[in-house]
């Protein structure tokens, strides 16, 4: 088991996001982007530079958070761009030796019942990428965002089940925000619990996320992990108790409330509150080591 995060939330820079890991006594970031461009957006100079203080400073990408799939693309249009992006993404995956990228599975069409959301051509399309990345041996997870698998928990079954071999990546946050399409109208927030228990023995990597949603503001206050609603602590003890050896992944979405109370720059809050959701989510996982006697090298 290790611990890595989504670095661009401690730092926009590459040289700031390596700075923040070390801090934290941590080898590895889950990255996306990189001076506000996705690692496939980058210039072929651009990722160079990328690489090359990554290596110098011994930090590795452990997994790429990509924007293949994501929300930001329908099933409607061809998915000519989530293509390039994959063959873009796949030499450099090669040159940083990382294993792991994060996919989607396109944006819900909200005009459309769960049930009539074009489910063949969705799952067509992740046979393809699933192949593409499976062929560089390379694993693509499935995040339960904003997209037709994080419709809910049965949607997420039916795409591991149409699609052979995907693997997910389980994120605690997201549900607290997203309505639970295997509910009737008026749809409530999903439960994380509810939603991770049926799908547990397909998970590969978590990304750790929480908050509270707020029914009548309708909108979520990101908290640190295991204060909110994400079920973080029940998730976290009932993977490492089942022997959970992958990766847990920080997101934390806090830099503007810290930038707001302490009154510090951007760049300092965003490092701050990336460093400080770090030490408590060690702290989480050793509490649960020591009061559920796991044996887990951290």
């Amino acid at each position: 088991m290790y611990l890595t995060g989504f670095a661009d939330e401690a730092s926009k820079g590459i040289e700031g996001q390596i700075a923040a890991t070390r801090e934290l006594g941590w080898t590895h970031i889950e990255s996306r982007n990189v001076d506000g461009k996705n690692i496939h957006d980058l210039t072929d100079g651009e990722f160079g530079r990328v690489a090359d203080a990554l290596e110098a400073a011994g930090v590795q990408i452990n997994c790429f958070g990509s924007a293949i799939a994501n929300w930001g693309k329908s099933i409607l249009g061809p998915m000519d761009s989530s293509l390039a992006e994959a063959r873009r993404a796949i030499p450099r995956l090669h040159r940083l030796g990382t294993k792991l990228i994060r996919i989607m599975s396109f944006a819900v069409l909200k005009d459309r019942g769960p049930e009539d959301q074009l489910e063949a051509e969705r799952f067509r399309r992740l046979r393809e990428l699933l192949a593409l990345f499976q062929d560089a041996g390379i694993t693509p997870v499935h995040e339960n965002c904003m997209n037709y698998g994080g419709m809910g928990w049965k949607y997420t079954l039916r795409l591991v089940e149409n699609v052979p071999g995907l693997k997910l990546v389980f994120d605690t946050g997201n549900p607290v925000f997203t309505p639970d399409y295997t509910k009737p109208e008026p749809r409530p927030r999903q439960s994380a619990w509810e939603f991770y228990s049926p799908v547990r023995s397909h998970v590969a990597y978590v990304h750790i996320k929480d908050g509270i949603w707020n029914a009548a503001a309708q909108t979520c206050t990101y908290t640190f992990p295991g204060e909110g609603h994400g079920d973080v602590r029940r998730i976290v003890e009932d993977l490492l108790r089942g022997g959970y050896d992958g990766g847990f992944s920080i997101e934390p979405h806090l830099a503007v409330v810290f930038h707001e109370e302490r009154g510090e720059t951007q760049e300092a809050s965003m490092r701050h509150s990336y460093i400080e959701y770090g030490r408590r989510m060690e702290r989480l996982i050793a509490e649960i080591q020591n009061t559920k006697s796991l044996s887990v090298n951290t």
